[in-house]
């Protein structure tokens, strides 16, 4: 019997296929890089056929790495990064335009004169998100307003719209599979997470024709199969969710009140919060977090725009470190209290601020600081970041013991120790940090019956390590004061 998963973790800037056996253990992988594109100041897109092909690259790379073929896979899993927005013609399958990614701004304005007109409070209400350029509705609006003849081919019905797992869906199934899951639908602001319909009256906000729109699944369920031409038989697709939400399943988050920070690209904070759809005073976004036999989970989640990015700029932008990795051992050897303040506000600001313009800062120069500091800063605004985040929770009455961490920066033992100094709680780290790709693969094998419960999953959770505050309170005070000013000095 096939009983291995594979998984297809499409990221900001990399595509990955990891592949893993039935008890979790990653057997191979492959990852890709690919081509950021900025074609004007706040604008971030990605090249949809370079998308393509880094996954089908590296799908077969897993395959290969593994020595295994296709008829080993037991069933395929597809996680993806959020709300980057794509649109293409049914016949052809060729996008219009680039896919514009999650950071992109070019919809601020927009969004200040939808929020001026007093519609944030019913788009927040229906799909538990802020009126924000981050989500799918604006880029997608963008798209058939600036596209020339986008607006009467979707009028006639002639047009697709899909997150990045559908984009991926169609290509693999060659056009056959036009749908999304349940927690990708609800990133999108015209998906109605108490009815779990698409919604009317955000459509018609949006000026966006409901022919676009895929159909929207389980998280775990029947997505169709591989077309024959891409792998040696076909393999049916079993799990599809965004990012953050497998990093939930995967971190085994399925009790309410427990909660995964996952350091990528971004930061992303999410608690479970079972059926019930909590609202935040503090502008968290409430979200699925996923949904199983037509029951939905809710989530509570914080989203930080660059955690991982501050270092990828300090290596590619300022080339003040040659690898990611170094960053660690300059930390170490640098003092916590240097005084410098890194907001890296690259395309403005997440929660809890939501402030699209504002713009990155350095806080605290003077003519005896070095890169290490600065090097040490960047890193320290990632956990600095999280602090805000789990002080937003607490205000809305939720207060965390337990912090579950994963995703590339988790590897880094200097940032988990600073982090729970800084937000006062146990941080833990799993076995796999690959918690993403793994969490899409245990809702592909829920769907084939590999796994035959919630249960059976948490069982294959495993500890690494535990990170216990150690600083002490007025230092951490001290810290935190300073992040604070800093911040203050960035906002619009």
């Amino acid at each position: 019997m096939a009983n291995y998963l594979l998984s297809i973790d499409q990221g900001t800037t990399s595509s990955r296929a990891i592949i893993f056996d039935v008890k979790g253990n990653l057997i191979a992988s492959a990852q890709q890089e690919f081509t950021q594109l900025y074609p004007e100041n706040g604008w971030v897109e990605h090249d949809p056929e370079e998308l393509w092909s880094s996954v089908l690259t590296t799908c077969r790379e897993a395959l290969n790495n593994a020595n295994l073929s296709a008829c080993d896979i037991n069933s395929i899993g597809i996680t993806n990064q959020r709300e980057t927005t794509l649109v293409w013609n049914k016949q052809t399958g060729k996008t219009l335009y680039n896919a514009i990614v999650w950071q992109d701004r070019r919809t601020s304005e927009y969004c200040h004169s939808l929020k001026s007109l007093g519609h944030e409070a019913g788009v927040t209400q229906k799909t538990g998100l802020l009126l924000d350029p981050y989500f799918s509705a604006t880029k997608v609006k963008w798209i058939l307003d600036n596209v020339d003849g986008a607006r009467e081919q979707a009028q006639k019905g002639e047009l697709a719209f899909g997150t990045v797992d559908t984009y991926l869906l169609w290509r693999l199934t060659n056009g056959k599979s036009h749908k999304t899951d349940a927690t990708n639908a609800s990133r999108t602001m015209l998906f109605n997470i108490h009815t779990q319909k698409w919604d009317e009256e955000l459509l018609q906000l949006f000026d966006i024709p409901a022919s676009l729109l895929p159909e929207v699944m389980d998280s775990s369920a029947d997505f169709g199969v591989t077309h024959e031409t891409l792998f040696d038989t076909q393999i049916p697709i079993y799990g599809i969710a965004g990012d953050q939400q497998a990093a939930l399943f995967g971190q085994a988050c399925y009790q309410t009140g427990s909660a995964k920070s996952t350091y990528g690209t971004g930061c992303f904070l999410m608690v479970n919060t079972g059926d019930k759809a909590l609202t935040s005073n503090n502008k968290l976004l409430t979200t699925i977090g996923y949904r199983l036999d037509g029951q939905v989970t809710y989530a509570l989640e914080g989203s930080i725009f660059v955690a991982g990015a501050v270092v990828q700029w300090l290596r590619d932008g300022l080339k003040v470190i040659k690898k990611a990795s170094e960053s660690e051992a300059i930390a170490q050897k640098t003092p916590i209290d240097h005084g410098v303040y890194l907001v890296p506000a690259f395309t403005g600001l997440g929660a809890p601020y939501w402030d699209p313009d504002a713009r990155g800062a350095i806080i605290g120069l003077t003519r005896g600081t070095d890169t290490e500091e600065i090097v040490s800063a960047g890193l320290q605004s990632v956990c600095y970041q999280t602090y805000d985040l789990l002080n937003a929770m607490k205000k809305d009455g939720i207060e965390l013991t337990e912090l579950n961490i994963d995703g590339g920066m988790a590897a880094n033992n200097w940032v988990l120790q600073f982090l729970a100094d800084m937000v006062s709680v146990k941080v833990t780290r799993p076995v796999s940090i690959e918690t993403t790709a793994m969490g899409v693969a245990f809702l592909a094998g829920l769907q084939s019956g590999l796994y035959q419960s919630l249960e059976h999953i948490q069982e294959l959770w495993q500890l690494d390590r535990e990170f216990k505050p150690q600083m002490d309170a007025d230092k951490r005070d001290k810290l935190l004061g300073g992040w604070s000013d800093a911040i203050k000095r960035v906002l619009t």
